[in-house]
């Protein structure tokens, strides 16, 4: 049974082991840059975490938690070019450092990197690995491009961004998990619950980044605080505040999402008011637990290691308490 902390890193080790060739040099040092930027690493660590639930790791789990992790930062990549984000980890994102077209190739590389990784799972597992992974890269874009719609919507619901932060987020997590109860040795039944926990895990993951976002510290979540509502970001925090706000609030919201020369300060301060007035903060709250408590609720109806257990559960309850 491997710790956290071995196992985290076991998965930065190979990071930097990975066969990235050297030229052309502005399509691969982008990649090296963002790996290197680290992370929390949660994704690859949900593979290997899930897939010794059962008392044991198997050896050859490594790479393809790893095609998770690069995959996941491929997407990154091509965010941070949709979003105009000028900060990734607290430091300038792929295509402020070096241009927009070269993070946009750089990006497409790390999804055929991924792919590579993947193969790389026991050749029994392949079929249904490889199934798995093409329809949650397809629900992953799904999910980015209901992202992009909602900024040019007026109204959209709760449901429908629950919807949309499931496909961009939430599926990949529980793919993690998936993943590897797939290489743990659990049933069919057994991996498709997994699969639950994590996108239940993921939901709530998100709806903290959301908060984070607006009432994080810049130095602890490595990006700009206020990011979501300079962008005019469609958040559960923005649609439940315009579904409870009075006349006057209302309008003081749609002013500020209206005004395209507005300081950002400004407006992250004047928005970020509303949302306390209302009590935005404590409502997101309790939905984002009522989805980790339901992932914990799942995970008890698993047959697992014990030791295995109380590591995942220590993993995941240091997430939920996280403060970046």
């Amino acid at each position: 049974m491997e710790s956290i902390i071995t196992l985290r890193k076991s998965i930065d080790t190979r990071l930097v082991q990975l066969e990235v060739k050297a030229q052309p040099r502005n399509l691969y040092e982008p990649i090296g840059y963002l790996l290197a930027l680290g992370g929390k690493r949660f994704r690859p660590l949900l593979v290997l975490l899930t897939a010794q639930l059962r008392g044991t790791q198997n050896p050859k789990a490594l790479d393809p938690a790893l095609a998770v992790e690069v995959f996941h930062n491929f997407t990154l990549m091509h965010d941070d070019i949709m979003d105009a984000a000028p900060l990734r980890r607290g430091q300038p994102s792929v295509h402020e450092k070096w241009n927009q077209n070269t993070a946009i190739l750089s990006g497409d590389a790390m999804f055929v990197k991924a792919y590579q990784l993947i193969t790389k799972i026991d050749p029994s597992y392949l079929l249904l690995a490889m199934d798995r992974f093409n329809e949650t890269a397809l629900e992953v874009c799904e999910g980015q491009q209901l992202d992009m719609d909602f900024e040019q919507m007026v109204d959209v619901s709760q449901a429908d961004y629950l919807k949309m932060i499931r496909l961009k987020t939430a599926v990949l997590l529980g793919f993690s998990m998936e993943l590897g109860g797939l290489m743990g040795g659990f049933g069919r039944e057994d991996q498709e619950r997994l699969y639950e926990v994590g996108e239940n895990l993921g939901l709530g993951f998100q709806l903290m980044d959301d908060l984070l976002d607006v009432y994080g510290d810049q130095q602890k979540i490595g990006k700009q605080v206020g990011g979501d509502i300079i962008a005019n970001k469609k958040t559960f925090l923005m649609i439940n505040a315009l579904d409870l706000a009075g006349t006057d609030a209302r309008s003081q919201l749609n002013g500020w999402i209206s005004m395209r020369d507005a300081d950002p300060m400004e407006k992250v301060a004047g928005v970020k008011n509303i949302f306390d007035d209302l009590g935005i903060p404590q409502l997101v709250k309790i939905k984002m637990d009522t989805y980790f408590d339901e992932a914990f609720r799942l995970l008890k109806t698993i047959d697992c290691d014990k030791e295995g257990l109380d590591v995942f559960n220590n993993f995941a309850k240091s997430l939920i308490k996280r403060e970046g």
